[in-house]
């Protein structure tokens, strides 16, 4: 019989982001600086410069009542991917004023437009739950928010803009 890959097991990744400061603080405790920060009544808009190996440039929106952060990565011509969107599900909240907090609930979705959505690190969720770090509760509404930008996305032709559109909710990027 095969044994299933094991799953790196950790607390969910906690990040904040400073307005007023213009950083934005990484799960593993590394401030970094910000170029631009933009609020909207559905969320926050982040663009930084980034010093990971494979993209040079990170856009996000923390976007609370769809438990979602959306990403575009800009990455080296060498490292480049098959996706149009990155999106975590997690929480995502004010925590102070113009201080927010994600908390990530390990579900990751792929979009790559007009083809497909990809669910990824269920394995990750599940392996959470099963060490305690999170609850049943914490770990069902994931799958639901998960499940339900999945049909959000392909009821609009599995493009992220026209799910977002259907909401009147306009996301710029650069």
């Amino acid at each position: 019989m095969t044994q299933a890959p094991s799953v790196d097991v950790h607390r969910p990744k906690v990040e904040y982001f400073n307005i007023a400061d213009l950083t934005n603080t990484d799960p593993k405790g590394f401030v970094r600086p910000v170029e631009r920060y933009h609020v909207e009544p559905w969320g926050l808009y982040m663009a930084r410069t980034s010093d990971h190996p494979q993209f040079h440039y990170i856009e996000s929106w923390l976007l609370p009542k769809l438990y979602l952060r959306a990403t575009v990565f800009h990455y080296f011509p060498a490292h480049r991917r098959d996706q149009d969107y990155y999106l975590d599900v997690g929480e995502f909240s004010v925590v102070a004023p113009k201080k927010w907090k994600s908390v990530d609930h390990y579900l990751d979705i792929v979009v790559r437009s007009s083809r497909e959505t990809q669910l990824l690190d269920v394995d990750e969720l599940f392996a959470a739950h099963a060490a305690g770090l999170v609850t049943l509760a914490e770990a069902e509404a994931a799958v639901q928010h998960a499940t339900a930008a999945i049909d959000g996305i392909a009821a609009n032709g599995h493009t992220f803009e026209g799910w977002m559109e259907s909401m009147d909710i306009n996301l710029t990027w650069l």
